[in-house]
């Protein structure tokens, strides 16, 4: 067997837009728990990399070097089983060029007893040199499921994006296990869709009978349950760990400083952590609530940007 690292870790590549920089690192800082830095991340919690809009890759590392060599030295001992394989170079610390590339999974590659498939692997393996040292191990991608839900039947010109609503999902709850969320104004179900292709349990509600009957109709369209109820937030009961609320700012529902409190203040009453997505910095408005805010990102999208608060 192949002689694996002392203490088990992951290490993530991602990458993202330059609108979208802040976004990306407060997912990663609730998925993680540190500040991402130049485009990679080591840590010893398993996240897979679909989740996020912004993962590339993740590494699960079996052995490092100081190395090409020293990598597929140990390589050399690797058990696959009678499964083919491949070795992919990642881009990391260091920029290599296509030959030398190719040279350093030729090089590793060549040390694995078993047979080499370049189309249709059955076990990827990838390299990459990061933090000074050089990493190997088996390589996950990203499969962009987010993408898909793009083609949702019902549309509506102001929801969030797939890619932020994935990312807010992310943000709000980094780990699933036992953990019940709330969309108390889900609109078409954005959120909610993408917080239930991730293992979320979470529930959506909105005062509006076209918007949620929008909404069932996008979750049967991917075959995902009727998790949305008509409803007002303010009238809403229950306690949950997690709530995203995603303001109304649009012309048709243009809310009083009055109205945004009492949606604010029922948000506070139905879960101990709250993030909160608006058109304009409302602090002041978060404070006199009683919040206190954990983090928070600017998304911008043009001359149009929006305000992603995690408040307690």
């Amino acid at each position: 067997m192949i002689e694996k690292v002392q203490t088990p870790f992951y290490y993530y590549t991602y990458a993202c837009h330059e609108d979208e920089m802040e976004l990306c690192a407060l997912e990663l800082r609730s998925l993680f728990g540190v500040e991402p830095f130049g485009g990679g991340l080591a840590s010893e919690i398993p996240i897979d990399p679909s989740r996020s809009p912004f993962i590339r890759q993740r590494i699960s590392v079996l052995c490092e070097g100081a190395s090409v060599r020293e990598i597929a030295e140990q390589a050399s001992s690797l058990q696959l089983e009678g499964a083919t394989f491949k070795v992919e170079y990642m881009k990391g610390d260091t920029v290599a060029d296509y030959p030398e590339r190719r040279a350093i999974e030729r090089e590793i590659g060549a040390r694995i007893r078993g047979t080499a498939d370049m189309r249709r692997p059955e076990r990827v393996f990838g390299v990459i040199h990061a933090e000074g040292r050089w990493l190997f191990g088996e390589c996950r991608g990203n499969e962009a499921i987010w993408l898909a839900h793009n083609r949702k039947p019902r549309q509506y010109s102001t929801a969030l994006s797939t890619r932020v609503a994935r990312a807010v999902a992310n943000i709000a709850v980094p780990n699933p296990q036992g953990v019940r969320a709330i969309d108390p104004c889900c609109g078409i179900g954005t959120v909610v869709i993408e917080a239930l292709s991730m293992g979320i349990d979470i529930v959506g509600f909105d005062i509006n009978p076209l918007a949620v009957r929008g909404a069932r109709e996008n979750l049967a369209h991917f075959e995902m349950p009727p998790a949305v109820k008509l409803g007002d937030i303010r009238d809403l009961a229950g306690e949950y760990d997690a709530a995203i609320l995603d303001l109304p700012y649009n012309l048709c529902s243009r809310l009083t400083s009055e109205e945004r409190l009492s949606m604010l203040h029922s948000a506070r009453r139905l879960a101990r952590k709250v993030v909160v997505i608006a058109t304009e910095r409302i602090d002041g408005d978060l404070e006199h609530i009683g919040f206190s805010i954990v983090d928070r990102c600017v998304v911008k999208k043009g001359n149009f940007s929006r305000e992603i608060v995690i408040c307690v």
